[in-house]
């Protein structure tokens, strides 16, 4: 009796797959992504399925990295007086973890420069796909981390379990906003209504177009 093939899985020269599927068809590589194959759309959907906190948050729904992209760029447009490409950049500051999901702080301490790199890789092809510099400068890096920390106070205190002191060590002191936008992004959202207003937001700020 012949003896079969092993299985195509099995052999010594296959790599492994590098690339996701997205839901609009395209393949992205992660260790080489072209800016041809991101779409908003897939960012949008992804980051409003996406979990802060690794879900360990309250409330009906999760807290989704596609609403927190919505406070920060809200906290980063109220700190300093930021055009549309600068508060573009605030909302896509989370953008590769449509592909790469959110890991926690103290996980990504623990995988070092190797998920940094990834990370960097993506979020310059992301920028690049909607006409943002690769690398901004350092003022907004700094600004939009800012308004990155202050956020995750705010939802380490009222959503995820954190004491002030706690928060305080990690995130620093408490930001001071509007009611209004703490009651308005600090109840998380269903999936369906962060990424309709993801993208409702991003269209505004890269074609013109006004919210509705």
């Amino acid at each position: 009796m012949p003896r079969k093939s092993p299985p195509a899985s099995t052999k010594s020269n296959d790599k492994p797959r590098a690339w996701q599927r997205m839901l609009s068809g395209r393949r992205l590589d992660l260790l080489d992504p072209s800016p041809l194959d991101v779409e908003m759309e897939d960012i949008a959907h992804g980051l409003a399925r996406v979990a802060r906190w690794n879900g360990q948050t309250m409330g009906a729904h999760i807290y989704s990295v596609a609403q927190h992209s919505l406070l920060v760029e809200t906290i980063a447009r109220q700190r300093s007086r930021l055009d549309r490409k600068g508060r573009l950049a605030a909302l896509l500051h989370d953008a590769p973890e449509y592909v790469i999901g959110d890991m926690i702080a103290p996980f990504k301490t623990i995988i070092g420069d190797n998920y940094k790199a990834v990370e960097a890789r993506l979020l310059a092809a992301i920028h690049i796909r909607f006409g943002l510099p690769a690398a901004p400068a350092s003022e907004l890096v700094a600004l939009i981390k800012t308004a990155d920390q202050a956020a995750a106070y705010l939802e380490a205190t009222r959503l995820a379990g954190f004491t002030a002191t706690e928060a305080g060590r990690f995130f620093g002191k408490a930001p001071t906003l509007p009611a209004t936008t703490l009651r308005e992004y600090l109840t998380p959202w269903p999936a369906e209504t962060a990424q309709a207003r993801f993208l409702e937001r991003f269209a505004w700020l890269s074609r013109g177009q006004t919210p509705t």
